[in-house]
């Protein structure tokens, strides 16, 4: 089992960290490309813009299954401070909401994802079939369950590993 959870950690590091790249390279260069056309030569690209904002999209919500490997979700830790020994309860108490949050994002991602494919949309300059942008929703969804079942497993072993001690 802990096998699986190291080789999983490490094919969604190299999926995250490589797609976040990629997309917003992407972006930044027809961005770059966009700013010398209309500034230079009066003349601007409107797919420019159209794929900045999918990008946003993208690195938004694959963003969030990286805020968990990285611990920089949103929390609010004033009552840690008080009670130090309420850390751990609160704490897997976060991971299960942010894991409800991530099953939800599941389902309904799924849902308009198949409302997008019904309705057969594209986006408006690109084409680009809007099933497509609706599908990063259960896909990160699912990046987030796998990832909080890591860091929940991390976190449960280095409690037991600390009381032992």
């Amino acid at each position: 089992m802990a096998k699986l959870a190291v080789i999983a950690d490490k094919v969604l590091t190299f999926f995250e960290e490589w797609t976040l790249f990629i997309t917003v390279m992407v972006a930044m260069i027809s961005l770059f490309f966009n700013v010398i056309l209309r500034y230079g030569f009066s003349y601007s690209l409107a797919w420019s813009e159209e794929l900045v904002r999918e990008v946003i999209l993208y690195t938004t919500f694959i963003g969030c299954s990286v805020a968990i490997r990285t611990g920089s979700t949103v929390r609010v830790d004033a009552l840690v401070q008080l009670a130090p020994v309420l850390k751990f309860p609160l704490v897997i108490f976060s991971h299960l909401v942010n894991l409800a949050f991530a099953v939800v994002m599941i389902y309904f991602g799924v849902q308009l994802a198949i409302m997008q494919v019904e309705s057969r949309q594209s986006t408006l300059i690109l084409d680009i079939p809007t099933v497509y942008l609706f599908s990063i929703l259960p896909l990160m969804g699912v990046l987030m369950v796998i990832r909080l079942l890591i860091v929940m497993r991390e976190e449960i072993l280095a409690r037991r590993a600390a009381g032992r001690s």
